[in-house]
């Protein structure tokens, strides 16, 4: 087993506007079922440390899973990097390179295969979330973040189809994906053209 791991955030223009929190009720509710306390737990603490400015850190192994009650077990089936493991094969991390991984920052909505999983009660929950997500004031809390993620991905050099197809592959609902698309198009030319326009001093 490695004494230390590399930690780095796992940035997703996509999934750190829609995603949700992993100390959040969301992903204490939903997730916790689907994931398994353990690995929610570790996820939870890496979010701790990633409240720090910092492009990565290392981990020491044997004192977080103390720290964490995981246990002090050794070799590739330690507790830690079991529950390291688990993140992988729910693409919450991935691997970065050998004792390196990157963490995502925010967990995505449960996909519905996993929510036909959960307990019935659980089920009806998340429907219920749902139905409150497509309100009227969580349509136009969705509009904004839609618009937020195309524009950021518009900024990093996407063509507005390839925008659409990004909303789209993250949830959105196609009308809401065309109307954030040209948005953030219409933007983006506006300041440039705005800063084409001024005169050096």
């Amino acid at each position: 087993m490695p004494e230390c791991i590399v930690v780095s955030p796992w940035t997703d223009p996509v999934i750190d506007t829609l995603g949700h929190d992993p100390r959040s009720w969301y992903a204490e509710t939903f997730w916790l079922p689907t994931l398994g306390p353990t690995s929610l737990l570790l996820l939870r603490h890496l979010a701790d440390r990633f409240d720090a400015p910092a492009e990565a850190f290392t981990l020491d192994v044997a004192e977080t899973a103390a720290a964490l009650g995981l246990g002090t077990g050794t070799g590739e089936h330690a507790p830690l990097l079991k529950s390291m493991g688990r993140l992988v094969q729910f693409d919450l991390a991935c691997r970065a390179g050998d004792d390196r991984f990157a963490v995502r920052c925010k967990v995505p909505p449960v996909n519905r295969r996993h929510v036909r999983r959960l307990p019935v009660s659980l089920q009806a929950r998340h429907e219920e979330w749902v139905t409150t997500a497509q309100s009227t004031s969580a349509a136009d809390r969705a509009r904004r973040r839609a618009r937020r993620v195309a524009f950021t991905l518009y900024e990093l050099g996407d063509d507005i189809d390839a925008v659409e197809r990004a909303l789209h592959s993250a949830g959105f609902p196609p009308p809401l994906c065309r109307d954030a698309a040209h948005w953030a198009q219409q933007r983006h030319r506006e300041a440039f053209e705005a800063a084409s326009s001024q005169t050096p001093a």
